[in-house]
């Protein structure tokens, strides 16, 4: 009804005192298209009559809940601003701060201005966090809160000099602190310490060191540190203060310092000051605390020698005396420097620098001198005999073999033997070798340079000794090259320690083998495959067949096949007859009779086909006999071949080469011992009938029990029998048929 009449005063008014959220909720629905007059009246006159607290709350929710800012916000500014019963309401001032800076931001200011009861800090932060600097600023500094303050404008609105302006202005310690530690840190080292200064604040002093350090703003530091000190006792600020007069140069005030009762670490400053080279500074410090070779290291850096070398003695350190020798040695004190050496050369891990500091400078005799009397030092050790022999080898060559000679037992051998062989001195080389038993070395340094220190009773008698079989045979190469002639000799004490095998195929593949014959012989003995066929392919390149054929029969270890096949094309028959007995000794009878065929050898011939026990090869060669003629060897044959010959065949062949007289004697003694053998078969047959006879005449009882009952009886053959029954007999009997006898081309057979 009121909608329809436009009563939109009565609406509000009765929606204010209401308090029905649902009501409200459908008042300010944005379908509600009498939502804005109806809002308009809440604001203007609803509120404004109303002095309950509770239907101002109920309001504000209700508005907030429909989500309406800007309509918030008017309502706000009616319900605060103007003079009304809930300006002072601090939860309004708030809500009203806060939801400008979410809706509107630019009234934020206007409202931290006119407003005084609302939570300030909070309000703050919650603007800081929505990018309001400004106004945090503005509340923090409304409110009398000036760390926040300065924090705003150092940390938010990063403006120092604001920041400053307004620590001038307010001339809060703290705030000075906060300003002096932003100062610190944008790198105003200068500035910051002013700051602190002003706060009277050594809270920060490492950083503020540190700063200074960086910065080289020691003159600040010095005052800094001296306010610092007067705050607080600590270790620290007193030693950065006497640092500090140290880098400044007040020398007057360091000594006054450190003269009157401090807690400064003095000796660490020192350090400090020694290390960046304020030697006078470190001169004062060191001597205050009688740290003498610290001292004695700064006296050597203002050029006061003599006094170094007394403050070494007193500090009596290894480093001290090393650190002023050197210095005597870059400024040419070679006496004081000598001094200082000979407290140092007896220390072995030292000697290596004090060395490599003179040679670095090229004062090699110096260095040699200073060894040369350190050697009668007691604490005399190999190190110092050692490097004086080494540089013997690179400054005074002449001068190193004697040195080996008298203390070659107290020398480091491996160390001076890399300097020896640096320097080309081969004969030391080949001396230290052979002391420090390394006999392989030795023997390769006389091979690799034998015009300078090869002797040859040394050299037999170390190579006997080396571990490395491998330089035996680069001693023959050696020997081959250099010394051909005593190659026999070296060859006669390796003998027991050589492999055979590769020495002889050495001295094939290099074709010296008849120099070293006498060597080869002597190891024949081994029955070794390759000095057998060295040897063998030396007689046969020397055509000395006797000596082959003993060979051979003494020693059987090679290659008879390839060697038989080498000979038997061999120009001298004697070779030949060789290899046809090589033939024979691997069972290659065929071979061997043809290649006695071929040189006409009838005798060998005859018995290597009477020793193959083949009637194959002894009838052919019968054949071959008759068709060469030669009939007087086909008699012979049949003597020394009798047991291989079949008698048919010599029949046949004395029968159809008319040559009878020559087989005659053959068959004659065939017929006879076929005689002998059908008399013994007679002897034999007339012995089995009588034992036949006697078993028959045996009772048939076996013992109790009679034969007919005792079952059939394995059958078991009289002795001398056939070992099968009587029907097996006649089927096992061979039908006699007659040979045929064939002769073609040499060959008899029977098929």
């Amino acid at each position: 009804m009121c909608n329809a009449n436009s009563l939109f005063k009565y609406a509000a008014r009765h929606l204010v005192r209401k308090r029905d959220q649902p009501l409200w909720e459908h008042v300010l629905n944005p379908e509600n298209t009498f939502r804005r007059p109806l809002i308009d009246q809440v604001v203007q006159t609803a509120l404004s009559e109303t002095q309950d607290a509770d239907d101002v709350s109920t309001t504000v929710r209700a508005f907030m809940a429909a989500d309406l800012p800007n309509e918030l916000i008017e309502l706000l500014e009616k319900i605060v601003l103007e003079n009304s019963v809930f300006s002072d309401h601090r939860n309004l001032q708030n809500l009203l701060i806060l939801t400008a800076v979410k809706a509107d931001p630019t009234r934020v200011m206007e409202y931290i201005t006119r407003l005084d009861n609302y939570d300030a800090p909070d309000i703050a932060n919650i603007a800081i966090t929505n990018q309001l600097f400004e106004e945090a600023f503005a509340i923090f500094k409304k409110f009398d809160v000036n760390t926040s303050a300065v924090q705003v404008l150092i940390e938010h609105v990063k403006n120092l000099d604001r920041a400053y302006e307004f620590a001038e202005r307010c001339n809060d310690p703290t705030v000075w602190s906060e300003l002096a530690r932003a100062q610190l840190n944008s790198g105003a080292v200068k500035d910051a310490i002013d700051s602190f200064i002003k706060a009277d604040d050594p809270s920060a002093y490492l950083d503020v060191i540190e700063a200074a350090r960086a910065n080289d703003g020691y003159e600040d530091m010095v005052r800094y540190l001296q306010m610092a000190r007067k705050k607080a006792r600590e270790a620290i600020i007193e030693t950065e203060l006497v640092f500090a007069y140290a880098k400044v140069n007040r020398l007057a005030d360091l000594e006054e310092f450190i003269s009157s009762p401090n807690i400064a670490q003095i000796q660490q400053v020192g350090d400090r000051c020694y290390d960046e080279g304020l030697y006078e500074p470190a001169r004062i410090l060191y001597n205050n605390v009688s740290n003498y070779a610290r001292l004695a290291s700064t006296l050597v850096h203002l050029g006061e020698y003599q006094a170094a070398v007394d403050g070494a003695r007193k500090a009596n350190s290894t480093k001290t005396w090393k650190e002023v020798c050197f210095a005597c040695v870059e400024a040419g004190e070679f006496r004081m420097a000598q001094m200082c050496g000979l407290h140092i050369v007896v220390h072995a891990d030292e000697l290596e620098e004090l060395i490599g500091h003179y040679q670095s400078r090229g004062f090699f005799q110096e260095l040699i001198q200073l060894l040369e009397a350190a050697l009668g030092l007691e604490r005399a050790h190999m190190g110092m005999f050692t490097e004086l022999a080494i540089l013997y080898s690179k400054y005074n060559t002449p001068k190193m073999r004697e040195h080996l000679e008298l203390f070659w037992s107290r020398v480091n051998i491996p160390k001076v033997l890399r300097a020896a062989e640096q320097a080309h001195l081969w004969p030391e080389l080949v001396f230290l070798y052979d002391k420090y038993e390394e006999y392989d070395n030795a023997i390769q340094t006389m091979m690799s340079h034998p015009t300078q220190c090869w002797k040859e009773a040394m050299f037999k008698d170390i190579i006997t000794k080396v571990a490395n079989i491998e330089l035996y045979y680069k001693a023959l190469s050696h020997y081959l090259e250099f010394k051909p002639m005593l190659l026999n000799d070296l060859l006669l004490v390796l003998t027991p320690r050589l492999d055979h095998t590769r020495a002889v195929g050495y001295f094939q593949k290099v074709g010296q083998l008849s120099l070293v014959l006498p060597y080869v012989k002597s190891v024949q003995s081994h029955n070794n495959k390759v000095i057998n066929e060295a040897l063998n392919n030396s007689y046969i390149e020397n055509e000395d067949y006797d000596s082959l054929r003993e060979s051979i029969d003494n020693f059987n270890n090679f290659d008879n096949i390839a060697l038989a096949q080498r000979m038997e094309k061999h120009e001298l028959i004697e070779f030949r007859r060789i290899a046809a007995y090589l033939f024979k000794m691997n069972n290659r009878w065929k071979q061997a009779v043809e290649l006695c065929k071929k040189d006409h050898l009838y005798k060998d011939a005859m018995e290597y086909a009477a020793e193959s026990r083949d009637t194959e090869i002894s009838e052919t060669l019968m054949g071959w006999f008759l068709d060469n003629e030669n009939y007087e060897s086909f008699a012979a044959g049949t003597f020394v071949m009798y047991d291989m010959l079949r008698p048919d065949v010599i029949l046949e062949l004395g029968w159809r080469h008319n040559i009878m007289d020559f087989a005659m004697p053959y068959l004659i003694q065939c017929v006879r011992e076929y005689t002998l053998k059908v008399d013994k078969l007679e002897v034999s047959d007339e012995t089995r009938t009588k034992e036949a006879e006697t078993n028959n005449q045996q009772p048939l009882v076996l013992g109790e029990q009679l034969m007919i009952t005792s079952g059939p009886a394995p059958y078991s053959p009289m002795p001398g029998m056939y070992a099968a029954p009587p029907q097996q007999m006649q089927q096992q009997m061979p039908q006699q048929q007659m040979p045929q006898q064939l002769y073609n081309g040499g060959y008899v057979g029977t098929m």
